[in-house]
C-alpha cells in the first residue's frame, strides 16, 4: 500500500509524486507537504522518480532513437536549468536538479530514488559547481557509466548518457540555450 502525505513534514527525505497529476518532486526530510508546482494539489506519495503513472507524459514522446525523444523533451523545457530525463517502459520522466548535490540511489534517504537492485542505496552524486555539473560515484557496487565509461568523478555535458544501475538517464543543460535566446533578443534592432 502507498502512504500518502496531506498536510505536515514527510516521513524521510526522497521522491515523491503527486496523487492527481503526477508531478514529481524530491524532498528533504523536514520540508512541510507543498502545493504540486503543476496543478496546485497538495497530495504526494512516496515514489521510485522513474516509476511514471502519468498519463500526460510518454504518450507524445516515444522511444526509438535516444537523440529524438531528448529532443523532444528539451523542446518541452519551460525553464532553464539542468535535468535529468530518462525513458522508461514507454514513459518519459524529467527531474530538475534544483540543490547543490543531489543524491541518486535505492535509498529513502536519496534525492532521486530509483527502486531497484541493480541500483544502490547510495549510488551516486550530481553537484552543481556553479556553472558547471559534475557526477560522482558515491561508492556504488555496479559503478557509474558516462557515456559508456565507467567514472568515479566527471563533469557533465548537455545530452551525456548516465547509467545508473539498469536506469538510462540524459542530462540536460537549457542555460546556454536560454543565454543564447537572451543574447540573440538583445542583439535584434527594432524595425
Amino acid at each position: 500500500m502507498e502512504d500518502t502525505y496531506l498536510t505536515g513534514t514527510l516521513a524521510g527525505a526522497g521522491s515523491f509524486r503527486c496523487d492527481e497529476c503526477s508531478y514529481a518532486v524530491g524532498l528533504d526530510s523536514l520540508e512541510a507537504v507543498p502545493e504540486c508546482p503543476k496543478c496546485g494539489a497538495s497530495s504526494f506519495s512516496r515514489a521510485s522518480l522513474f516509476d511514471i503513472h502519468s498519463p500526460e507524459r510518454g504518450g507524445d514522446i516515444q522511444g526509438g532513437d535516444n537523440g529524438e525523444w531528448v529532443a523532444a523533451v528539451r523542446d518541452e523545457l519551460e525553464q532553464p536549468g539542468h535535468y535529468l530525463a530518462c525513458h522508461e517502459a514507454g514513459r518519459v520522466s524529467v527531474t530538475p536538479l534544483a540543490g547543490q548535490w543531489t543524491k541518486i540511489g535505492r535509498g529513502l534517504s536519496t534525492d532521486i530514488r530509483l527502486d531497484d537492485p541493480t541500483v544502490s542505496r547510495r549510488h551516486a552524486l550530481v553537484a552543481q559547481e556553479g556553472s558547471d555539473v559534475r557526477v560522482l560515484d558515491d561508492r556504488s557496487l555496479n559503478g557509474v557509466f558516462l557515456n559508456g565509461e565507467r567514472v568515479d568523478s566527471s563533469l557533465l555535458r548537455d545530452g551525456d548518457e548516465l547509467i545508473v544501475g539498469r536506469y538510462r538517464l540524459y542530462f540536460l543543460d537549457t542555460t546556454a540555450m536560454a543565454a543564447q535566446s537572451q543574447q540573440g533578443n538583445a542583439n535584434a534592432t527594432p524595425a
